[in-house]
């Protein structure tokens, strides 16, 4: 047993309790996942991750790991884009993937995908492996993100590029004030009434609050190796990109 403590929310919780925790609460909303990212963001997450995909110009042959990967969302949108190539869909939680493999997107490209069971903290595949990583609106829920971090650098291959996604923090403190009002308010009760489930959409919330701002992230990108680390503001910095290139 670790002495070691970490958030889950707002909760300070024992280091290798949380991926349990985080494990428990993706499997109970597993069904209403999709449902649940269009309620959070109010349906931009999808803009989101166009500008995601604008930026990453996926290239056709490439392989892809998308960790945190869920239904599915990011690998279907890179294969698209990419004409072909093959994408690994990564999640901790077993039935996120069961969801994922139902989805009509995932028959059509059944050749192109895999849906693996891992950790980010510990990637079940080899060095060099992959030309792009992805995560999106996952690593906020790692217990070590730098860890996420450093994994991603092994398994890419060198020329290979990282792209995180994820809930950001506003710039100016009036919005980023207003922001969390409709944060705490508003998106648990829809979580109740839309997924009568109140506690994981206010975790969601909280794990929006004390996940490091923009700068920080970035040098934990630089951190981990990554060359030519940049972000960008999305919707003002409702969420943010992160990218770097493993040289």
């Amino acid at each position: 047993m670790t002495d070691k403590t970490t958030h889950f929310g707002a909760k300070t919780v024992p280091e290798d309790e949380k991926a349990g925790m985080v494990r428990s609460l993706f499997t109970d909303v597993a069904n209403k996942y999709d449902i649940m990212n269009d309620v959070m963001s109010v349906g931009i997450h999808r803009i989101w991750k166009e500008a995601m995909m604008d930026w990453l110009a996926p290239r056709a042959g490439q392989r892809l790991l998308d960790v945190a990967g869920g239904t599915g969302d990011v690998s279907f949108k890179f294969l698209k884009r990419a004409g072909h190539g093959h994408a690994t869909v990564c999640d901790l939680t077993e039935s996120m993937l069961v969801e994922g493999r139902k989805r009509a997107e995932a028959a059509q490209l059944a050749d192109s995908l895999d849906w693996v069971v891992g950790d980010a903290m510990a990637l079940p595949f080899d060095d060099n492996s992959f030309d792009v990583y992805t995560i999106s609106f996952g690593i906020r829920n790692v217990t070590r993100p730098q860890d996420a971090l450093a994994e991603a650098y092994r398994v890419l291959r060198p020329g290979g590029r990282l792209m995180v996604l994820e809930f950001s923090q506003l710039p100016n403190p009036m919005m980023q004030k207003a922001y969390d009002v409709y944060s705490f308010n508003v998106i648990p009760r829809m979580g109740q009434i839309i997924a009568n489930d109140r506690d994981s959409y206010q975790y969601l919330v909280e794990s929006i609050r004390n996940f490091p701002d923009q700068e920080t992230f970035l040098e934990m990108v630089k951190d981990a190796g990554f060359e030519q680390a940049k972000y960008r503001n999305l919707t003002l910095g409702i969420a943010a990109l992160h990218s770097g290139w493993k040289i």
